[in-house]
């Protein structure tokens, strides 16, 4: 049985080899949460690929930041949701996987069209106190990433949640640091996250989203931390591009697509574990 490693290499096989075979997508994000993401649904998430819109009785994940939809389709399909060979068909015309998630193409596993950014949140409360309202005990999901937070929504949708008490809710910020145009701390500064979650009323956690085993052990404390007044949310710090070493840390790998050549090189980093699509 592959190891969560092993599958989180795997998923960014795929992202780059998605994104590279549609010459368009955005690789930099998404190679940075695959370690959350694997990890959400291989091992923490209690959920169903057998999948039904409303989702009763399973936990919910919800992708605001829908850019980084190669990471998603990867994990939704290396974890039974479709075929895995349906990877192939990333952006090309009428497929399902669009370039940003979309409910209308009938995708499993996909819940909200998301890409529009700062929505997402919103949409994970309301699908929270959907549960609660229905006597549901299972939790919801949502990640979002740092630029988005330059969103005024994402803020609003934070003090509604802590205000109504939206306990069963986890919702995780990919802090990498990067977004479209440059730093986020360039082009607008976002400060302390860990402090402004506390200050807005939530219980925060911190973690390194590239080490396997703390992503782990700080999603189950955040489960742990459920049903206790306030949401949850992960501040979680990750390096764009990661796994590929000269897409590290360089904002320019947010939404471009690498050559044959940069191919090449990243699949000689990123080796073959649960075999190519």
């Amino acid at each position: 049985m592959a190891t969560l490693q092993e599958i989180a290499t795997q998923v960014r096989r795929d992202i780059v080899r998605m994104v590279h075979g549609a010459q368009s997508g955005h690789p930099g994000g998404s190679l940075g949460c695959a370690d959350f993401l694997t990890a959400l649904y291989f091992k923490v998430m209690e959920h169903n690929p057998s999948f039904n819109m409303e989702g009763k009785n399973e936990n919910l994940f919800f992708l605001s930041n829908g850019h980084i939809s190669p990471v998603f389709y990867s994990v939704l399909a290396r974890s039974g949701y479709f075929d895995v060979k349906e990877l192939a068909t990333f952006r090309k015309i009428n497929s399902r996987l669009q370039g940003h998630p979309a409910t209308h193409e009938h995708l499993p596993g996909v819940r909200v069209a998301s890409g529009s950014l700062g929505q997402g949140l919103s949409v994970a409360i309301g699908a929270a106190l959907s549960k609660k309202l229905n006597g549901d005990s299972k939790l919801v999901y949502a990640l979002l990433g740092d630029g988005e937070l330059n969103e005024g929504q994402v803020w609003e949708a934070v003090m509604f949640a802590a205000a109504h008490k939206v306990d069963n809710l986890i919702a995780t910020v990919d802090w990498n640091g990067q977004q479209i145009d440059g730093p986020t701390q360039k082009v607008l500064d976002l400060g302390d996250l860990r402090e402004k979650f506390q200050a807005f009323g939530w219980h925060v956690l911190e973690m390194n989203g590239n080490d396997m085993d703390e992503v782990v052990a700080v999603l189950e404390q955040a489960k742990e931390a459920t049903g206790k007044g306030k949401p949850v949310g992960i501040m979680m710090r990750t390096v764009m591009g990661k796994g590929v070493d000269f897409m590290e840390n360089d904002h320019g790998w947010h939404g471009i697509a690498p050559n044959d050549e940069q191919l090449a090189k990243a699949l000689e980093q990123l080796p073959e574990t649960l075999g190519d699509y």
